[in-house]
């Protein structure tokens, strides 16, 4: 059977007004089900209370858990943490690029992190990006060079020091893996 000619194309309008949690890449929706482990879950607090803790004498940057990011009319995603500095605009969403983004895999969407949104966000000029393996305790940061993502460390254990522009932080890998 042949694929159809034509898809839909959703953009904004239409992603806000769906219910449950979604992600829209160049107008295709991507659902964020099922739920994130618990494990899942744990680790992304840690991250959030890791960022906290790093960005406390940063006056210019902040953590932020998952909110929506605006890309374009047809691109909104939700990062399972990111730091963000400056100012933000409205309180819809976010509408700029965050300067370091973790992504927590999981097996529905370690594809889509590893690739799609490893392209998306390098475009955007996200300056590093954290791919966290709850099943491995590992962290894989890459570093935006030359419009792509160079891997600088696999860590399990460890601190790594991430220039934020505004300030330098330092992150301890060990304290995320904690249930």
């Amino acid at each position: 059977m042949a694929a159809p000619k034509y898809l839909p194309h959703y953009t904004y309008s239409d992603y806000v007004q769906w219910e449950g949690r979604w992600e829209l890449i160049d107008g295709i929706p991507f659902a964020m089900s099922p739920q994130p482990s618990f494990r899942h879950q744990r680790i992304s607090h840690h991250i959030a209370e890791e960022l906290g803790r790093a960005l406390e004498g940063c006056e210019h940057c902040r953590a932020v858990l998952p909110v929506d990011w605006k890309i374009s009319e047809d691109t909104v995603v939700q990062p399972d943490n990111m730091v963000i500095c400056g100012e933000v605009t409205t309180e819809a969403y976010l509408d700029r690029p965050p300067v370091l983004i973790f992504e927590v895999l999981s097996p529905s969407t370690e594809q889509k992190d590893r690739v799609v949104k490893a392209e998306l966000y390098a475009s955007q000029g996200v300056k590093y990006y954290v791919l966290v393996d709850p099943d491995l305790l590992q962290a894989e940061v890459m570093e935006l060079q030359h419009g792509e993502y160079r891997l600088q460390a696999t860590l399990h254990e460890g601190t790594w020091r991430f220039d934020l522009g505004e300030c330098e932080i330092e992150v301890d890998f060990a304290r995320l893996w904690r249930l």
